[in-house]
């Protein structure tokens, strides 16, 4: 069984790149990717905590972007050819959904950072999510779009009650 949630979180990352584009060059799309990746990561391991949540995920299929597409513009044009769109088929709306919310909100981010140190993705690996929990000024220049709140809003807020509910003090993250 396939626990590995990479294509996940490289569709969900992408969809956020695309729909929310960096500003700048090779370097800022570098940044502005690394910013998505590490946040669609956390919210990712979040959503699907266990081994046993990311098969389901896998074996399932997360969904699809159709409605986040719909919702921040990003429909598909008519005559482009659908393989070049498949990848969203991969695309979690609640992982970007929480994502969204953990690029806009610092105080938000850390918390998530701190809510995976005992889940099972984070076990035997140190990972660190700086550019997500403390981007400098670089970051927030190439990715001006991906974290402003008011451009993220209608994404950040479609799943934001349960991101916030998964991150309520004394809940046990594998719950």
């Amino acid at each position: 069984m396939l626990t590995d949630l990479s294509p996940l979180i490289a569709a969900t990352a992408r969809w956020l790149t695309t729909a929310y584009p960096p500003c700048g060059g090779a370097l800022a799309s570098a940044l502005c990717e690394a910013q998505a990746r590490q946040a669609v990561t956390v919210a990712a391991w979040l959503r699907y905590p266990t081994e046993i949540d990311a098969a389901l995920v896998t074996m399932a299929g997360p969904g699809g972007a159709d409605r986040l597409d719909w919702i921040s513009g990003a429909e598909r044009a008519g005559g482009e050819p659908a393989e070049e769109w498949a990848w969203r088929t991969w695309v979690d709306e609640v992982v970007a959904s929480w994502a969204a919310g953990l690029l806009t909100d610092p105080e938000l981010a850390g918390l998530a950072v701190d809510a995976l140190a005992d889940g099972e993705h984070a076990s035997g690996t140190p990972v660190e999510f700086r550019r997500l929990v403390d981007p400098d000024d670089g970051d927030r220049r190439a990715a001006a779009l991906l974290r402003h709140p008011d451009f993220l809003a209608p994404v950040a807020g479609l799943h934001h009650d349960q991101l916030l509910d998964r991150l309520r003090p004394g809940r046990a993250l594998a719950a």
